[in-house]
């Protein structure tokens, strides 16, 4: 009864003309940068700060809040048509939907994603609205040591979702790692691996070396070829999906929706980690997972409901501890201190009506995103029809713009072609590139928790071991290394075997 009543005392505040409008406008822009390649939320939100000072603080937040899972929901619209994710976690939506994509399965990609995006979003907001005390103080039982052990967990997960053998993607993993470190070092403060160059002393661009591997370098691979296929059918009925797809998608949503709960709900996990778990999970749980890469369902389905859902259960940690989980809530924290509030344990008894007005604009902004988003599929999906000599310089143009509006240096434009020269030569000899891009998002992370670990310790390495909740972690880490030589030595058992039977005939 206590929730329904907050949940009215919320509908209140966000049901009101102006909270709606400003709803409208932030979902409607989020979509908008997602779609474009390489522009995100977080320069939209940083670009329309200044503008929140002038209006009411709760709408202030509505708009904000709703440029950020906005921009979640449009950012798999590149990722499926042009194999161009703007983010690092849309990039393991392109694993499974731009093969659809290329199968002429776009519109049903789109739709799919567009459901599981909602149900994602909504069972987050439920998380936010009902169990955000109970989820916050959970948080705060992880320690560096659960940290270090859960993007473990996170790494070999990656290693298990590459498209060649575990070794390979482990490789492309500590590759990834090894390009984390480039920077400044977070607790000395020296320069390493920077060659002398300024532009890089803050490290790469994350979204240089992820439009670089998966949008260059696809244009590379692709711009030889001649278009395939019968054109794209653009009507309703071909924009649903078909039975099947149904059946193996709504188990994948709810994995998925659980996998990115739990990672909004953490600190620093983020979207880019619940997405790539979550296809793991899918992967490993498939009996048929030879089809992941090429086109399943499934796999494309868990991570878009694993990252809406980190999209909501994000503001968790933000409003409850005033703990920021990655760089746009970080925004959003700065954009509640300017309007005079604090965040923290006591923000949802002292401002009820900004805490339960922002949960139910949570629902009303992803219904819009849903109206918006279905109707939009054949609009989308008629990118695919237009030549390759207008399009592929267009996207080039795109990635171009996007790399260099972010830090407005043309050192990364040249370093986006470099990772897409890298990219198109992995795509060659077989190597899976979205493992070395988690690899790259979590090594600083993964190397300041460990450091921090250790410190606490004074060296002892069975603080890892010491902690259920880190035990835990390292040892499904083991379990999934454990499956995957038991996988890759199986097929060589069974050939040798073979061999040796038919030597004896």
């Amino acid at each position: 009864m206590e929730l329904l009543s907050n949940l009215a005392e919320g509908a209140s505040v966000a049901f009101t003309w102006s909270a709606l409008m400003y709803c409208f406008i932030g979902v409607s822009l989020g979509m908008v940068v997602g779609v474009l390649p390489g522009v995100g939320p977080l320069p939209a939100i940083a670009m329309l700060l200044p503008i929140t000072f002038y209006i009411p603080q709760t709408e202030a937040i509505i708009m904000l809040a709703g440029i950020y899972y906005g921009g979640q929901y449009g950012g798999s619209t590149a990722s499926i048509l042009l194999n161009l994710p703007g983010t690092p976690a849309a990039a393991v939506t392109a694993l499974e939907g731009y093969p659809l994509a290329q199968q002429g399965r776009a519109g049903v990609a789109l739709f799919m994603t567009a459901i599981a995006s909602f149900v994602g979003s909504f069972f987050g907001i439920l998380l936010v609205g009902g169990f955000a005390p109970v989820l916050a103080s959970f948080a705060l039982e992880f320690g560096a040591a659960e940290y270090f052990s859960l993007m473990i967990l996170a790494l070999l997960g990656a290693a298990a979702i590459g498209g060649g053998t575990f070794l390979r993607s482990l490789s492309m993993v500590v590759l990834g790692l090894l390009l984390g470190i480039v920077g400044q070092d977070v607790t000395s403060g020296q320069f390493r691996f920077t060659f002398g160059l300024p532009y890089i002393a803050d490290g790469l661009n994350i979204v240089a070396v992820a439009m670089g591997l998966f949008g260059v370098s696809e244009v590379m691979a692709t711009a030889h070829r001649a278009r395939s296929g019968k054109p794209q059918a653009f009507g309703l009925k071909s924009m649903l999906p078909e039975r099947e797809d149904l059946a193996r998608s709504w188990r994948s949503m709810a994995r998925g929706t659980g996998i990115g709960a739990g990672c909004g709900i953490l600190p620093g996990a983020g979207a880019a980690m619940a997405s790539f778990m979550a296809y793991a999970v899918e992967r490993r749980l498939s009996k048929t997972p030879e089809r992941f890469g090429h086109g399943a369902m499934e796999g494309l389905t868990a991570p878009e409901s694993a990252n809406n859902a980190t999209a909501q259960a994000a503001f968790i940690p933000t409003l409850t501890l005033g703990v920021p989980g990655d760089a746009v809530m970080a925004v959003m924290l700065g954009a509640l201190m300017i309007h005079g509030i604090n965040p923290g344990p006591g923000l949802i008894s002292d401002h009820p009506d900004l805490f339960w007005g922002l949960v139910v604009s949570f629902l009303i902004g992803n219904a819009m995103l849903l109206v918006l988003n279905i109707p939009l599929i054949g609009l989308w999906t008629r990118l695919l029809q237009i030549p390759y000599a207008v399009l592929y310089p267009a996207i080039l143009t795109l990635i171009c713009i996007g790399v260099y509006s972010i830090n407005s240096s043309t050192f990364d434009i040249f370093l986006v072609m470099f990772f897409g020269v890298v990219g198109y030569g992995l795509i060659r000899l077989g190597f899976p590139p979205a493992p070395l891009v988690l690899g790259f998002i979590l090594s600083p992370m993964l190397e300041e928790n460990f450091r921090r670990a250790m410190l606490l310790a004074r060296g002892d390495w069975s603080t890892f071991l010491a902690s259920p909740i880190s035990a835990t972690f390292l040892g499904l880490s083991m379990t999934i290394v454990m499956v995957a030589l038991v996988v890759a030595l199986r097929p060589r058992a069974t050939s040798r075997c073979r061999h040796q039977g038919e030597s004896r005939s």
